[in-house]
This record gives structure tokens, sequence and C-alpha cells, in this order.
């Protein structure tokens, strides 16, 4: 065992060079998965499970972080790192052997347990590697991990899947992860935290965790989709998840070794730093999951000029996150970096907000940019922040927590968005659809192009460009509505992520700027309240 002060430079640039692996292995997975997935539904038959490959992986890797958080800082963290790989390496020889979409779901979600595990332990190891004065050229480093992930990914996994077919999007993962697991194994050195620590697991607590998050990300994800939100079956998933969070929130109040220890959350610098963090994930999904909609939608683009308005976005957050990063090691400051990247992200959700059936796509991809210079600056911040704030004992429970609820609020993020588009499209479109714009139109065809997501299908677009001139000329009314309605329902989209990233700058703007600390055997500053 091993403190950080007695690392040598080898032992560091080793581990870190292993744990940047394991965290751009986790974040290619999503990326690669997505793209090779209309392939794998077709070779399993299994279009009515689609949605529950993604949902399977978020909810396994959503529950286990903070439970696993909490052991770190009891166990310390290698023991995780490691099993957390070697989980995922698993999980990802069994989804490329998978025969059936039942037995790639539950693949996917021992996947999603190594995922989980590996990607919360990196985000913790790196303040077991460098001190917080250090720290921010890695936490850097470790936003523009995910950036690549997403400007590379959809290219491995189309090159994969139309390659040596989808399977290899699973199998690409065994190489990777073994060179990455031995490199851990033999130069990532045992840290333990807390070594007179009391080990003792909040069995009780993790429980209801579980039984608490599961039902809400389940109701979040089946909501507006396979279900309507008044249906039973999200009803009972939202009451039945509200009512065991209530739960666990208690059991976390009345014990000495919880998950989740209320007391961390009376630390000033925590809980604003997690709420920002958390309203920047869920304000992220106003623009990233709607974007290729308004390009093809409204724009009328391509689907692969729509993901490729993604690419500057991306190149723009990795140059931000670098920058952020060597400037909060070289000011020894974050406050006035998060400050600036939550601002400029607020521009940026306005900027799309303006958008309407008369924007270029170039435009687009000018918002988009200034988007992702905002997002690349917050996201080294905030963990930064939280584990100058606390003392080394609890820096495993407060990084996993700050992850938690950044995953919680992309889920709800895409769901509360999810239902703004649908609901503000229903009624602009009932108050567009006038006598004379449906007058002449076939019933089949008139269904066809009130649906925004049929318009964008190719073999509609085929059948719409076959179509008699004169009829093709009777259509043209029926989709500037259909546009004009889409267009209306993303506005409000745009705008309502704005306001979520305004109250993420109030919150931004209340986080303490502590000066970093130079060594990690140097005690945090007294709590702030």
């Amino acid at each position: 065992m091993t403190t950080t002060e007695e690392l040598s430079p080898r032992v560091v640039l080793m581990s870190t060079i292993g744990v940047v692996a394991v965290m751009l292995l986790a974040a290619l997975d999503g990326t690669i998965v997505g793209t090779a997935m209309p392939r794998v539904i077709a070779d399993l038959q299994g279009f009515e499970h689609y949605a529950a490959v993604t949902t399977t992986y978020m909810l396994a890797a959503t529950v286990i972080v903070p439970i696993v958080g909490k052991l770190s800082d009891m166990y310390g963290r290698k023991p995780f790192l490691l099993v957390g790989v070697a989980v995922f390496i698993i999980g990802s020889a069994l989804c490329g052997a998978a025969a059936s979409m039942t037995q790639l779901i539950v693949f996917r979600g021992i996947q999603g347990l190594g995922g989980g595990i590996a990607q919360g332990m990196a985000f913790t190891t790196i303040a077991d590697l460098y001190p917080p004065a250090k720290r921010g050229r890695a936490t850097g480093l470790m936003g523009a991990v995910f950036g690549l992930a997403s400007v590379i990914g959809p290219a491995v996994g189309g090159f994969l899947t139309d390659g040596p077919g989808w399977r290899w999007c699973f199998y690409v993962n065994l190489p990777i992860g073994i060179a990455a697991f031995a490199l851990l194994f033999f130069a990532f050195p045992h840290i333990l935290p807390n070594p007179n620590a009391e080990r003792r697991v909040d069995w009780l607590g993790a429980g209801t965790l579980v039984m608490g998050v599961v039902p809400l990300l389940l109701a979040l994800s089946w909501g507006g989709r396979d279900y309507a939100w008044s249906s039973f079956e999200v009803l009972s998933l939202l009451a039945g998840g509200i009512v065991m969070t209530a739960v666990f929130l208690l059991v976390q109040t009345r014990t000495p070794h919880a998950i989740l220890p209320p007391s961390l959350f009376r630390n000033r610098v925590v809980w604003s730093a997690s709420a920002a963090a958390m309203l920047m994930s869920l304000g992220m999904f106003g623009s990233i999951l709607f974007i290729p909609l308004f390009i093809q939608g409204v724009v009328g683009r391509s689907a692969s000029e729509s993901g490729a308005v993604m690419t500057p976005m991306m190149f723009a957050l990795i140059a931000s996150s670098i920058i952020a990063g060597q400037v909060m090691t070289r000011s020894g400051r974050y406050k006035v970096v998060g400050v600036v990247g939550v601002s400029i992200t607020a521009i940026g959700m306005f900027l799309l907000s303006r958008m309407d059936l008369t924007t270029a796509y170039s435009t687009v991809v000018v918002n988009m940019v200034v988007v992702g210079l905002g997002l690349g600056f917050t996201m080294p911040v905030f963990n930064l922040a939280v584990q100058n704030a606390v003392d080394m004992r609890q820096v495993g429970v407060a990084t996993s927590s700050m992850q938690f609820l950044r995953s919680m609020g992309g889920s709800i993020g895409a769901a509360a968005f999810g239902a703004v588009m649908a609901s503000r499209f229903s009624s602009g479109l009932t108050e567009r659809l006038t006598a004379d714009v449906t007058a002449g139109l076939p019933p089949g065809l008139s269904a066809t192009l009130m649906n925004p997501q049929a318009m964008m299908n190719p073999q509609v677009a085929a059948r719409l460009r076959a179509a008699d001139p004169e009829v093709l000329a009777r259509m043209q009314p029926m989709m500037r509505a259909v546009k004009g309605a889409l267009s209306a329902s993303l506005h409000d989209v745009f705008l309502t992520a704005t306001f979520v990233a305004l109250a993420g700058l109030v919150f931004a703007l209340m986080v303490v700027d502590i000066p970093l600390r130079k060594s990690n055997r140097q005690a945090p500053p007294a709590e702030v309240v």
C-alpha cells in the first residue's frame, strides 16, 4: 500500500494511460453499439426490444456507481477498477456471442455493471494520482476523451458493422480491455484512502437505492415511447420509484455508513457543484438529442448530414475541455472556468432556440460549435471542485455521487424534453391543419405526412418523389404545416434547455472558489455551508 506522495512520475504516467484507456473503452462502447443496432435487430429478429438493449446498460451503469464509490473509499480503488474492466470485458464477449435479443439484453446488463464501475472509478482514481492543483489537466483530458469517442465512435461502428460484422462492435473491446487491465494491474498502485475506516457495507441503502432508481429510469425510458405517460405501467413505476427513493433517503440519515452521506451535501461546494453538473447534463439533451431531428425534419438534410453536424461541436468540446484543464492547473482556480462554460452553453442553447424554417445548415453548425465550447469548459470543473472540497477519505463517494446525479440528469432531460416536443408538436400541428391544407389529399398519405419521423424515412421520401406532380403540389401546404409545427416544438425544447442552463449558472455562481490543494495529504478547507 502506497500514498499519492510516494508515486513516481513513471507510475503516475502509466496509471493515467491505463485509466484513460478504460474511459475511452467505456465511452466508445455507446457510440459504436448505437451505430450497429439496426443490423443487430435485423439479425436477431428483435425490433420490439430495440430500446431495451440501451436501457438495460444505462440502468446497470447508473445504479452501481454510488455503491462502488462508497466501497472504494473503504477498500481502495484498484480492486474495483480491475473488477470493472474485467466484468466489462466478459460482458462484451458475451454480447458478441449472443444468439437472441433476450441474451443480448441480459449480457448488456452485465456489460453495464462493468462499464459503470470502470467509469466511476476512472474519475475517482485521477484524484488518487494527482493532487487538486495538478488535477486540472487530467480532468480536462478525461472530458476530451468523451468528445473523441463521440467523433470516432459512429465511424468505427459503421466500419465494423459493414466489415467483419456487428459482433465485432463488442469483440473489439476485448484486446483493448485486456491491455488496459494488464497495465492497471502492474502499474496502478494500491492506495487506501482511509486505512482505519470501519468496513461496514450499507446493504439496506444499496437495496433501497436500486429499488428507487431502477423504476424511475424505466419510467423515464418507456414514458411517451413504449407506453403513454398516463398509462398504469409508467405511473406505477414512477410512484414506486419515488416512494423507494424517499425510503433510501430516510435510510441514509439513519446509518453512519451511508452510501450517500447527507453530511456530504452540507458542504456548499458539493451541493452547488453537483446541482450545476446535473442541470448541465439535463440541459445538454436539449441540444444533442434533438439536433438531428431539426436537421432532417426542418432543414431537410440527410441523416448523414445530421450526424456530421455533431463533429464540429465535439471538436470544439475537446479543445475547450483541454484548455479548461490547463487554465485550472496554471491558475489554481476553477469557479471562473465553470461560470464561463455554463454561460457559453446557455448562449448556445438560446441560439438554437432562435432557429426556424429559414435557418441554414451552416447556422446550425455554428450554433452547435458554441454549445460544444461551453460544454467542454464545464466538463472538468465540477468534479475537480468537489474533490478539492472533501477529505481524501470521501473522494470516492463524492465523485460517484456527482457521476450518479449527472446520469440521472441526462435520463430526466431526455424524457422531459421528449415530452415537451411531443406535446408542442401535437398542438402546433392541430393549429396549422386547416381544411384548405388537407383538402384533396388521400387519407393514408395525409396520415403519413403528419408523422415527422415517417417523413424522414427513405422509403417514404422515395414515395413522395414518385408521386404525381399534381398530388405533390397539393402536399406542399401539408408539409409546410408539419415542418412549422416541428420547428415550433423544437424551439420550445431549446428554449427550455436555455432556462435549464441558466439555472445551472445560478448554482455555478454559488460554488466557492477554494484554492486548489497542492497535496493530497493537505487537509481540506473547512466545511463551507
